[in-house]
């Protein structure tokens, strides 16, 4: 074969690979704007507030029986013996540890399901935003975070709304 011939093909194998990766979308969605705006997150985050208003409460119901034991100790302190006052603060002690105890069990309850929510949420996001690629034939879709991933982005490349769009209307089982 020719150098000339070998040239050409060369060059045009070129330009054929540069015009298909070219001609490729690179598209991006705003991360925050798409969990925020999701239904399926707004749904969990609403659920999660509910088991969390119970467990303030519980532990407002537990704080109130530590401070009734306290004012309970100090309006009788003048009348107990001295075995009842140290009954009675072993009793407010207990309390309180209980209290302590309550309250850590609840913040790690909190912060365990608060973790399972997200990532739950975030792992169905991932799935349609993996099939949403795949159908529409992206090379890439890039996330933009509040810290600036995407510095500059032309108009039109941004998918976040049409991303919700589908994310919601698949999560309402439409």
């Amino acid at each position: 074969m020719s150098k000339l011939l070998q040239l050409t093909l060369f060059l045009g194998l070129g330009v054929l690979y540069y015009l298909h990766f070219s001609l490729q979308k690179v598209v991006y969605v705003d991360s925050a704007r798409l969990v925020n705006n999701y239904q399926g997150m707004i749904d969990a985050r609403q659920e999660y507030q509910k088991k969390a208003l119970v467990w303030q409460t519980n532990i407002d119901t537990l704080a109130k029986e530590v401070q009734k034991a306290i004012q309970d100790y100090e309006k009788e302190n003048d009348r107990l013996t001295a075995k009842e006052k140290e009954l009675s603060q072993e009793l407010i002690r207990t309390k309180q540890r209980q209290l302590q105890d309550y309250q850590k069990a609840m913040n790690d309850k909190a912060a365990q399901e608060d973790n399972q929510m997200t990532a739950r949420v975030l792992e169905e996001m991932n799935a349609y935003v993996r099939q949403y690629g795949e159908t529409n034939n992206y090379r890439i879709i890039i996330a933009a975070t509040e810290y600036g991933n995407v510095a500059y982005a032309a108009e039109g490349l941004d998918i976040t709304d049409d991303i919700l769009k589908g994310l919601n209307k698949e999560y309402a089982g439409q």
